[in-house]
């Protein structure tokens, strides 16, 4: 990928019709392969520990169902969700594999879940008792993960109150609606490797894992490394690990590494092309607000995406863009359907016409911006630069990793 990709060059304008030639404005590309190759040396880390593809929030924008099926393609064996939808979504496009959804309020319908075969997670007795309801009324045993409270201070059952949720779990178990599958948490900083609160989790998790035994309960399945502790810490795998950001090519932190250190591929691109191009006087104020004026005469262009399609508000001044040859940044405000660049001073600025390629984040090949690049920008994360590509924003899919034979990767449909 060139830092500024041209209509000439197919691969840099997305292919054939390229980005815009569409229903919509623009395109983000996924890459399957790259989803693949990155599960593929998560798995070859972790071992001996088995991969969960963390597959929540439509596969961090990515694609739920197609992201899913490149990763057990790259060889993850467990795919993990936040929300009930997003696993009966995957059994509906007959997904198999093991899938855990650990967040669901009481009151929601879970019975469909549990008949699925969906693993589901509990963070307390009550909650026990509702799979259990749910499972008698499916008919068949739910799937158990019980979540302890190490210190993330979010899910999960305190240890005053672990104890209450184990017997509940051995209850069910005894009553044949509860197969207790696993026991987990979730480590609040081990994307700051040398701080001492990753192993502070450790030790609760192994206090919470001993309690359970005393009261008669085993897991054969021990799950509490995110992405970052898969990276750095091996006391932390156990039996089965869940990385999320990295399966999709960025990095968990800096104090991880970056992508290129970790020998991760960026699976996401974003482009569209210039709707209009235009020469300006200096003075000229630009977007709501004014907050950026020219202080010569040049060229603006104008990119029609906004932050209804994801583009961060907060990218406004300084969100970078590869156009006309270079890089530059947002000038102005970002609105809600478009933003404005200033071509001056690119190298194909005086070329600059209506129709041209824009990339806001690819791979970063040749210098081009970066999904981190973005999130350095604004001041947030990568996850959150990837995650908020709006579905407004129609996705592409390139690759072939998990389609059937004969299937289109995206949708896995023979023909």
């Amino acid at each position: 990928m060139s830092a500024a990709p041209t209509p000439a060059d197919p691969a840099g304008a997305g292919g054939a019709a390229g980005p815009g030639h569409g229903r919509w404005t623009g395109e983000a590309v996924v890459d399957l392969d790259a989803i693949a190759a990155n599960a593929a040396l998560l798995v070859q880390r972790a071992a001996p520990a088995a991969v969960m593809a963390v597959v929540k929030a439509d596969a961090y924008g990515h694609g739920l169902v197609p992201a899913a099926r490149a990763a057990l393609a790259g060889g993850a064996t467990w795919l993990g969700v936040a929300q009930l939808a997003e696993a009966l979504a995957l059994r509906a496009a007959g997904v198999t594999a093991p899938v855990l959804c650990w967040l669901w309020a009481p009151g929601q319908d879970v019975r469909a879940a549990v008949a699925a075969g969906v693993d589901l997670s509990a963070s307390s007795a009550q909650a026990v008792g509702i799979l259990a309801e749910a499972a008698r009324a499916a008919g068949r045993p739910v799937r158990l993960h019980l979540e302890a409270e190490t210190g993330m201070g979010r899910g999960g059952a305190t240890p005053a109150d672990w104890p209450d949720a184990v017997r509940a779990a051995l209850a069910a178990h005894e009553q044949g609606l509860a197969e207790l599958v696993g026991a987990w948490s979730h480590l609040a900083r081990a994307d700051e490797p040398d701080h001492p609160s990753a192993g502070q989790q450790r030790e609760a998790f192994e206090a919470a894992l001993a309690a359970a035994r005393e009261l008669g309960a085993t897991f054969p399945v021990r799950h509490l490394a995110n992405s970052a502790a898969l990276l750095t810490d091996p006391r932390a795998r156990y039996d089965l690990v869940r990385p999320g950001i990295a399966l999709y090519g960025l990095s968990p932190g800096g104090g991880v590494g970056t992508p290129a250190q970790l020998g991760l591929r960026p699976a996401m691109a974003v482009r569209t092309r210039l709707a209009l191009v235009k020469d300006v006087p200096a003075g000229q104020g630009v977007s709501y607000g004014h907050t950026h004026t020219t202080d010569r005469p040049t060229r603006l262009g104008l990119v029609p995406l906004g932050y209804a399609d994801g583009v961060p508000r907060a990218a406004s001044g300084v969100g970078p863009v590869a156009v006309a040859g270079g890089r530059t940044t947002v000038a102005g405000r970002v609105c809600m359907d478009q933003f404005v660049v200033d071509l001056g001073g690119l190298p194909g600025a005086g070329r600059a016409a209506a129709g041209d390629v824009v990339e806001l984040f690819g791979d970063g090949a040749g210098g081009g911006p970066t999904a981190e690049d973005w999130a350095a920008a604004c001041g947030t994360i990568g996850y959150e630069v990837v995650a908020r590509v709006s579905a407004r924003l129609p996705r592409r899919y390139t690759g072939t990793a998990g389609a059937p034979v004969g299937g289109h990767p995206a949708t896995g449909q023979e023909g």
